[in-house]
């Protein structure tokens, strides 16, 4: 048994890592500390104004665990080590984990090449980045390969010199081929080199260039040439404007700025390279209500740099955050080279901080209209749909479909929505055991039959152990049951729950004439419904997803099964005759009303497979 009280008093006074379980010994906390005989303490005091989110999570603790280090800094590595590994809930955190896109130039290889590249090794090359969108990377290596005629192969040069053909983009004049020799390493060199100027932002000596390239192609009447020059022109000029000069300094640095309200936060990074605002990027905080705004920035600081593989010589912050020393010593040991945070308070960069904190905030406005309006689409529209069925609530909606052709492959659908949005986790498909032939409500008994015993045996399963673990799937009922169809189909459904001594409300989507929704049939009457409202459409998509997923199952089924026909059962009539057939027939109709010496005139058809064709439609009447 764990005596909180009893290992407090056991804690040492020197740097470390604390870790905290609960009851069922997940990690919940992760936290450093110089002292770790103060710190942990701490958090079993009363009054000290933790805050909210703080207090809950000590009620949690069961136990807690640390590990001693030497240093602070060695404390700080190991706590962004856990709680990367194990993403405590009570651990502000970074949404995401993006692994950023770089340019990578080849300078260890005799003949560089120009590489889009996820992460920085040290291996002789150079990197430029990160940079925000994969897609921009791809397009700028493209522009240099056209710009400087650089290979683009991974032969090793120069002993690969010579062998084989010259490759397509020689031909197109989109490399310079020194596979086979046709450029000397010095002259490959400078183009090289050009490139390397042009991803420093150094853009006017090639513009001039190429102005210079097409006026002489325009002049010696090559219009096709001063065409490329002309298009690789635009392209690099188009490039140029995209970069905006933020210092005079051409240092790398990182601008870092923080909005948040009682619930949410989001940072916004600029990413500034050699003087140029390179991209900017923002970034979701979970877990932050009541956590005080440096804390945030802190936290993000050591999860974002713990995980980039580039980290630039400057950091500017919106606000002083704590450990600052010690953060610039880790960050100083990750970059090789001595890395300062600054709280920049006049001048030019107090007011890119101020750019930063702006885009942050504008980002954090335009999310939470964005989920005003989807809280709308979603948790608005099913609470419409729990008014319309005076239901106390319709958090999660299941809907069933049957999908099938004449009968072959009969398959059910079962899709589940929770708070409007679907959740496909919890989807289900039933391959119909019972039923042959075109029967959709009894196919539609099976499968709630079969969904329903099933949850019930879960249940039953569930109540036994001693683990009360809430599960999707089919162990959690529905607030209420969409079934696709009116009246026949929702009295097949109560008639199932019925039997099976369940209560849950079943309505069904009624569709117009033009197979579109209409109403809800609940209680025995149709019920119309607004057609511009959230909740309608929330119906719609709930029907539409229903019947899609119905169908895709069937087509799979059919997939794996190839085609189902009636050729099959003919015997002598094999894979090469039924499709000799169905090339020279229309349809199996043309194929049944055929004789013999029509059946005949088919490739591949000699007179017993055409008489056994003949015999098996005309036995069948």
């Amino acid at each position: 048994m764990f005596d909180i009280q009893e290992e407090l008093k056991k804690l040492p006074r020197c740097p470390g890592v604390y870790i905290m379980h609960d009851e069922a010994d997940t990690i919940i906390y992760v936290g450093k500390a110089v002292n770790l005989h103060n710190r942990v303490r701490s958090y079993f005091r009363k009054n000290i104004g933790r805050g909210p989110q703080i207090d809950k999570m000590v009620t949690l603790i069961n136990r807690f665990e640390y590990i001693v280090t030497d240093s602070e800094l060695e404390a700080l590595v190991l706590e962004n080590n856990l709680i990367k590994e194990h993403r405590p809930k009570y651990n502000t955190m970074l949404k995401d984990d993006k692994t950023y896109p770089y340019i990578k130039v080849t300078m260890g290889e005799e003949f560089p090449r120009v590489l889009f590249s996820r992460e920085m090794k040290k291996d002789h090359a150079k990197y430029f980045g990160p940079y925000t969108s994969a897609a921009a990377v791809k397009d700028t290596i493209e522009l240099l390969n056209r710009l400087y005629q650089l290979r683009t192969c991974n032969r090793s040069l120069p002993r690969d010199c010579g062998q084989g053909r010259a490759c397509l983009n020689y031909h197109i004049k989109q490399c310079m081929a020194p596979c086979q020799g046709n450029i000397t390493k010095e002259a490959y060199g400078e183009n090289v080199k050009k490139a390397l100027d042009f991803l420093n932002g150094h853009y006017q000596e090639i513009l001039g260039e190429l102005k210079q390239k097409m006026q002489t192609a325009s002049d010696q009447l090559e219009f096709e040439e001063a065409i490329r020059y002309r298009d690789l022109y635009n392209s690099v000029k188009q490039v140029a404007q995209k970069q905006k000069i933020t210092d005079s300094d051409g240092e790398d640095k990182d601008i870092i700025a923080l909005a948040n309200d009682a619930n949410d936060a989001v940072v916004q990074v600029f990413f500034v390279r050699d003087g140029k605002l390179m991209g900017r990027e923002h970034f979701y905080m979970t877990h932050v209500s009541q956590t005080p705004r440096e804390q945030i920035l802190l936290d993000f600081v050591k999860q974002f740099y713990a995980g980039t593989p580039f980290i630039p010589k400057e950091l500017m912050l919106q606000e002083k955050i704590e450990d600052q020393e010690v953060l610039e010593q880790w960050l100083t040991g990750r970059r090789g080279a001595r890395v300062y945070i600054r709280v920049p308070k006049i001048g030019t960069r107090e007011k890119l901080v101020e750019l930063a904190a702006r885009n942050a905030s504008l980002v954090l406005d335009q999310d939470k209209e964005r989920i005003r309006r989807e809280e709308g689409r979603t948790i608005g529209a099913a609470k419409e749909i729990a008014a319309l069925l005076h239901l106390e609530k319709a958090d999660r909606m299941e809907a069933y479909d049957i999908s099938n052709i004449s009968g072959f492959a009969n398959v059910g659908s079962m899709v589940v929505y929770e708070k409007g949005k679907p959740k496909r986790s919890d989807y289900r498909k039933f391959k119909i055991k019972s039923v042959s032939g075109p029967d959709d409500y009894a196919c539609m008994r099976e499968v709630l039959t079969r969904r329903f015993t099933h949850g019930i045996e879960e249940r039953e399963e569930m109540e036994g152990t001693a683990e009360k673990k809430e599960v999707g799937g089919f162990t959690k009922f529905p607030d209420v049951i969409m079934m696709d169809g009116g009246r026949g189909q929702v009295n097949i459904a109560l008639a199932v729950l019925q039997e099976l001594k369940l209560s849950i409300p079943v309505c069904g989507m009624v569709k117009d004439d033009n197979h579109r929704t209409r109403g809800l049939y609940f209680n025995n009457e149709e019920i119309p419904i607004d057609r511009n409202s959230e909740g309608f459409r929330l119906i719609t998509r709930i029907q539409d997803e229903a019947h899609r997923f119905a169908i895709e199952y069937h087509r799979s089924l059919r997939g794996k099964a190839q085609v189902k026909s009636v050729l099959d059962e003919i015997p002598g009539v094999g894979p090469a005759r039924r499709k000799a057939l169905m090339r020279g027939f229309k349809s199996i109709e043309e194929i049944r009303e055929a004789d013999v010496e029509t059946l005949l005139q088919v490739e591949g058809m000699n007179r017993p497979a055409a008489q056994g064709v003949y015999d098996f439609f005309h036995q069948k009447k």
